[in-house]
């Protein structure tokens, strides 16, 4: 398995991650046992870098991420993440970064997970509320008392990186990434690249419409939250399914899956960078490591520019009301 290196502290993955959302919540009806199974098999085939977060669930994904892990933790690198606020129910409270509530939120993180430290822990949604000096002195603390060993943000703005930055080394910035969702490339990857700072690309299948198996909003379960996405509502679901048969025809001259071709894409913009698809099942984890083996040329990656450019998906990325703590 390629690995690579993420900031300048010395945090090294593989070159592919997993994201486990998707087994406790979002995408229908979850399978423990084959989402350890995924785990597992992950492991076995050298992606080591496992993505969780507290919120997913809630709360029962870094339990079924702990379950997994527990005779194996030396093989994982093991990223979790805070900020995002829920209740016993699910209901959603808001965006914390206080640090009271920074270190509130490790202890459980290491508790459900069952772990005496944390490898990467990221701020899942910047706090507009609390000034970032604060957050991160606090998560600065953890990694003083060995809970932590490397810090992140996820969806920060430029300034606020480079806020954080100044106050402990950031070794990562996740934030959407894939062929539809190239926002970042205007101005949050030039800085972090001018800091040092590795770059985490989540949802890099762009929730599952470019692996080309989504062809109708029927194809979701009914509790599917994609059925609230603007992208795969009304009209921009035809327009975006469009953009995917080009990229399903390309694959399938390549010789690939679009999944595959989405992911080598992602991997192709730089070392410095690890796209973590989500995968409930084995089979799809097997698909999307077979990206690792497509070689893209130069003319294909000016091919794929042409198919989906910077802002070529129809409709923002989130709802309404999620936009509202983007590039916070």
């Amino acid at each position: 398995m390629q690995k690579r290196k993420l900031g300048q502290q010395g945090l090294e993955a593989s070159a592919l991650g997993l994201g486990c959302m998707g087994m406790s919540e979002f995408y229908g009806q979850g399978d423990e046992v084959e989402s350890i199974a995924t785990i597992h098999r992950s492991l076995e085939l050298g992606i080591n870098f496992i993505d969780t977060a507290d919120m997913y669930g809630p709360f029962t994904n870094e339990i079924l991420v702990g379950k997994a892990i527990r005779e194996r933790r030396d093989e994982v690198i093991l990223a979790t993440k805070f900020g995002n606020v829920r209740g016993p129910n699910g209901e959603f409270l808001g965006i914390r970064g206080d640090a009271e509530y920074v270190r509130q939120a490790c202890d459980a993180s290491l508790s459900r997970l069952g772990v005496d430290h944390i490898d990467l822990y990221y701020q899942h949604r910047v706090d507009p509320k609390v000034p970032i000096e604060e957050t991160i002195n606090a998560m600065a603390e953890l990694v003083k008392a060995g809970k932590v060993r490397y810090l992140g943000m996820s969806e920060a703005a430029p300034a606020t990186i480079r806020r954080a930055h100044a106050v402990h080394p950031i070794s990562v910035l996740q934030t959407e990434y894939s062929l539809w969702s190239r926002d970042s490339e205007e101005a949050i990857l030039p800085t972090v690249r001018e800091l040092g700072i590795g770059y985490v690309a989540y949802s890099p299948l762009g929730r599952g419409f470019l692996t080309g198996q989504i062809k109708s909003i029927e194809d979701l379960p009914a509790d599917d939250y994609r059925h609230n996405s603007p992208r795969f509502s009304g009209e921009n679901f035809q327009r975006n399914l469009d953009l995917v048969s080009e990229v399903e025809r390309m694959a399938q001259e390549k010789g690939c899956s679009a999944a595959q071709l989405a992911l080598a894409w992602v991997l192709a913009q730089g070392n410095d960078l690890v796209p973590i698809p989500g995968s409930k099942r084995r089979r799809n984890l097997e698909d999307n490591a077979g990206a690792l083996n497509v070689e893209l040329t130069a003319e294909d990656l000016q091919r794929i520019d042409r198919i989906l450019p910077p802002g070529a998906a129809a409709g923002e990325r989130y709802a309404a009301p999620q936009m509202q703590a983007l590039n916070g």
